[in-house]
């Protein structure tokens, strides 16, 4: 026992003596052989805590009624050996050259191809629809298929999607939306779509904005394999096409037979002069059957 702990015992019987009850409270038991460790403060250094990292947006995806489609004459997976099927590999074949061989060719965004006509009615959107589905059924690309026909949307009531949020939803910074947030998976593999989103009074300035050249950017450049097909109104009674057709790649104009006049091309033709390629389509032609037939050539 050392000094401290007998003045405590002494201490504590004169205490004792007077009558004073004094409780003392009892040291835990310690092991004989055992270390009795002094009691240590550490202090713990915290390393600041990271936010969980938010999860990947995964795109809605949307089934197709293929069905009703190929009854109306689409082109769907099923019909990879018939006549539409191989008139589309034909028209394909040149606008996937000029994406393959883009640097080469001196084409700014070749992977992202307009479909136009002159007038409505001629053809583009049955265009647009089929050219998407032959370049799904690509191997080497995938397609994202854009109604930019943000005046009169047709691309997913053809499909049988219900409207969606889409392009001018991004375009719009109220809405504060990204392309995840607006593009639709479909069932069919390698093909997603973009749909034309709300209508808006000035489209024809949102296409033309720095937003949209950014967005047309990260289409071109984000998925090296992906080709987008835009289906965008008829040029002559509207200004959006024109806009959109200096900022895309390639340019491909649907003219109805027998009926779009010589005079009609040619004003079509002198609005998407800008595009470095417009290559032509010959729709609805009498002799290759009741859908109508396609043709192709470059423009001069």
């Amino acid at each position: 026992m050392n000094l401290i702990e007998q003045a405590a015992k002494r201490r504590l019987e004169e205490l004792k003596r007077a009558g004073i009850e004094v409780s003392v409270p009892s040291a835990p038991e310690v092991p004989v052989g055992a270390a009795v460790a002094a009691p240590a403060v550490v202090a713990a250094a915290r390393a600041p805590v990271a936010p969980p990292a938010e999860p990947a947006r995964r795109s809605r995806e949307v089934v197709l009624d293929l069905a009703r489609l190929e009854r109306e004459g689409y082109l769907v997976p099923s019909q990879a050996r018939s006549e539409l099927a191989e008139q589309l590999r034909i028209i394909k074949r040149p606008l996937l050259a000029n994406t393959r061989d883009a640097e080469a060719r001196a084409i700014p965004r070749a992977n992202l191809i307009q479909v136009v006509s002159a007038m409505p009615g001629e053809g583009k959107t049955f265009f647009a629809v089929n050219l998407a589905m032959s370049i799904a059924m690509e191997v080497d690309h995938s397609v994202l298929l854009v109604d930019a026909d943000v005046l009169r949307p047709s691309v997913l009531a053809r499909l049988g999607v219900e409207p969606a949020p889409g392009l001018m939803d991004v375009l719009d910074p109220k809405q504060n939306l990204t392309l995840a947030d607006v593009m639709l998976r479909t069932d069919v593999p390698k093909l997603s779509l973009l749909p034309a989103g709300t209508a808006h009074a000035k489209s024809t300035e949102m296409l033309a904005s720095a937003a949209m050249a950014e967005l047309l950017d990260e289409l071109a450049a984000k998925y090296s394999d992906r080709i987008v097909v835009f289906d965008s109104p008829p040029l002559i009674p509207t200004t959006e096409s024109r806009v959109l057709a200096s900022r895309v790649g390639q340019v491909v104009m649907v003219v109805e037979a027998e009926h779009t006049t010589h005079a009609q091309v040619t004003q079509a033709f002198a609005a998407v002069e800008q595009c470095p390629v417009v290559l032509s389509v010959l729709n609805k032609c009498a002799d290759r059957g009741a859908r109508g037939g396609y043709g192709y050539y470059y423009s001069s």
